[in-house]
């Protein structure tokens, strides 16, 4: 459920362009996080967050409230947009990764840090792009499985199940990583 005063400034905005400023202050940052993490080029980085930004203004109207917060709607907007830069520039998919999300993917993994940072990007190239983006969202993003679910149109059960058989494919996959 929205907080009454997120609710108010979405209905506002819907009226009034002006109004979505203080949604984009509140989002502006966390969103281009996301964003940097997938799209390593400042100048990119923002080109693609201003274009979540614009669209997210753009379609305002068509939001609505199903009980999950705003922000999934942005992350939904982001995941479209980092795609479609992908598609536009034919350039390589980037993954970055810090101590914190390498810590999340350690306990679920059961690997040690050291070899766990130097062969999880190898690791992580195996997997497809959904894949990727459920291990991003639940582990990088540290979003509970229902907002993955919610930005991926997924149920939260198949959230669940999905990621989990990624990372039991990332079990696998990770010793022969290793071993080269």
């Amino acid at each position: 459920m929205l907080p009454e005063i997120e609710k108010q400034q979405i209905d506002a905005s819907k009226k009034d362009a002006q109004c979505f400023e203080p949604l984009y202050v509140k989002y502006y940052e966390q969103i281009l996080k996301f964003v940097y993490k997938r799209v390593e080029n400042l100048d990119d980085c923002r080109e693609v967050t201003s274009t979540v930004f614009t669209k997210a203004l753009v379609n305002i109207h068509k939001y609505k409230d199903h009980g999950f917060p705003f922000s999934s709607w942005l992350y939904r907007i982001a995941i479209n947009e980092i795609n479609q830069f992908y598609r536009d520039t034919n350039k390589m998919r980037v993954i970055s990764l810090d101590e914190k999300e390498v810590r999340n993917l350690e306990d679920e993994t059961e690997s040690t840090k050291t070899e766990l940072i130097s062969s999880l990007k190898r690791s992580l190239a195996y997997l497809s792009e959904e894949e990727l983006l459920l291990i991003e969202l639940r582990y990088f993003e540290e979003r509970p499985f229902v907002e993955v679910a919610q930005i991926l149109n997924i149920t939260e059960n198949n959230a669940k199940v999905k990621t989990y058989r990624v990372i039991d494919k990332l079990k696998s996959i990770y010793p022969k990583v290793i071993s080269r």
